[in-house]
């Protein structure tokens, strides 16, 4: 989402000059919503996408909106660091809104760069909107001009690449990869990502509108947005449509596509079935939620590309005795390597649920590789860094099913760093790939059913 968006503060033009410009009411909802994510465990797309305030305001306000609260949980930790030093005590439970507040604002203050005299102004307006939070409105009003004085400073002693990292992912990642590799994922989740464009034809006709970095694997990437995706070149006319580097890799595993067979699993919002079907394939995409198959619906439209979809749950009767030539599980995960992209994941998921979707993902593993005919191919994926949904997977899977093996990753799928010595495929948010630097945390791994 945060791609999508235009750019807050210098990069959305604003002119420090007018405050009017940073509305009272983005702010006050911006603090109801930030709450809400915490409490509910809200992704901020949902929260944004299924409040009726936020629908009902100008694309460039509700853009600032989501930027807002997207930033404050990219750098909570630092923001948090940075209250500590600023309050003398914490502040009471009856405080309402007034901790959201603060936060929001020393989020504005130094790490979008904003006017101090309107972030603090409107600070104090949206304390004294909450009746809990109106008594602390001059405590607001002394942290805010502390923070804008001082802040900078304290921001200079933090360690921020620990600090934005919560303790349960910086202990995962630490056993899994090492110190220095989790220093380099948490460096990697703190920048804002580019745009990665998939193209349904060749590329070359669009590079010098769009402007963009060209990829070893024929994709596109941009800068981060300035403008809402809909309006950039090639949109309308369905040229390409928007996939993260790593996410192309696993249709990739499958190797010639051309009139195969092929079952997408979990497949909305679709970026893989429209690759699948660009490369020749006979996509059949599946997935429970029929509210986010309109998306890869709205999107086969517009890129003319053909896919046949089922509302389907992937256990249910119906997918068995098809011939399927290959199977695609993007199984549902914790998402983890994709907190570039989604800064507030940390906050709304903790270890008990990476188990716990590690038990679903292995009956779901199970049950797609009898869809699978002898001979065809199953390709399991995830876009998370933890092993458990990955790389344990696969290895408990071929121990209880030793009619499969593992079909080695080519070296043209992705970056060379991450073709593993299995023959499966590790991205890091670290890693780079030709000039770009950077991707989702992907696992992928392709496998052969014995005739």
């Amino acid at each position: 989402m945060e791609q999508q968006i235009v750019s807050c503060g210098r990069a959305l033009g604003l002119k420090p000059s007018a405050p009017e410009a940073h509305g009272l009411e983005v702010r006050l909802l911006a603090t109801t919503l930030l709450r809400m994510c915490l409490e509910r465990r809200l992704p901020v797309e949902d929260a944004v996408s299924g409040s009726d305030k936020a629908s009902s305001l100008p694309p460039r306000d509700r853009a600032l909106l989501s930027t807002l609260l997207l930033t404050s949980f990219r750098h909570r930790g630092e923001v948090e660091a940075i209250l500590a030093k600023l309050l003398d005590k914490p502040l009471p439970r009856k405080s309402g809104s007034a901790r959201d507040i603060l936060v929001l604002g020393v989020t504005q203050l130094l790490f979008l760069d904003m006017p101090p005299h309107a972030v603090i102004d409107l600070a104090v307006r949206s304390a004294k909107a909450d009746r809990n939070a109106l008594h602390f409105s001059g405590l607001v009003n002394a942290v805010l001009r502390k923070a804008a004085l001082m802040g900078p400073e304290f921001r200079m002693s933090l360690d921020a690449v620990r600090l934005n990292t919560p303790d349960w992912l910086w202990n995962r990642w630490t056993r899994a990869y090492g110190e220095d590799t989790t220093r380099s994922i948490a460096l990697a989740n703190a920048d804002r990502p580019g745009l990665d464009l998939s193209f349904k034809d060749d590329s070359a006709s669009w590079l010098e509108l769009l402007e963009g970095v060209c990829l070893p694997n024929g994709q596109l990437r941009l800068p981060v947005a300035h403008v809402p995706v809909p309006e950039l070149a090639g949109f309308a006319e369905g040229a390409w449509w928007v996939q993260d580097v790593a996410s192309s890799i696993p249709a990739r595993l499958f190797g010639d596509l051309n009139g195969k067979r092929i079952l997408d699993l979990c497949a909305a919002p679709g970026g893989k079935t429209l690759q699948l079907a660009s490369l020749g394939a006979e996509v059949t995409a599946v997935d429970i939620s029929e509210q986010r198959l309109r998306r890869l619906t709205q999107n086969l439209a517009r890129t003319g590309l053909a896919a046949e979809i089922r509302t389907l749950d992937m256990f249910d009767p119906g997918l068995e005795d098809c011939g399927w030539d290959g199977v695609l599980l993007d199984a549902p995960c914790s998402a983890t390597g994709t907190i570039r992209r989604h800064p507030e994941l940390p906050y709304l998921k903790d270890e008990s649920q990476v188990l716990e979707l590690a038990g679903q993902q292995r009956r779901m593993l199970r049950r797609a590789a009898e869809l699978v005919k002898p001979g065809g191919m199953l390709v399991y994926c995830s876009c998370s860094l933890e092993p458990e949904e990955g790389e344990s997977q696969i290895r408990s899977f071929l121990r209880r099913d030793e009619r499969f093996e593992i079909v080695p990753a080519a070296g043209s799928v992705g970056p060379e760093e991450s073709l593993t010595a299995e023959g499966w495929i590790r991205t890091l948010p670290s890693m780079r790939f030709g000039s770009a630097q950077g991707m989702d945390g992907f696992f992928a791994a392709g496998l052969r059913r014995q005739v």
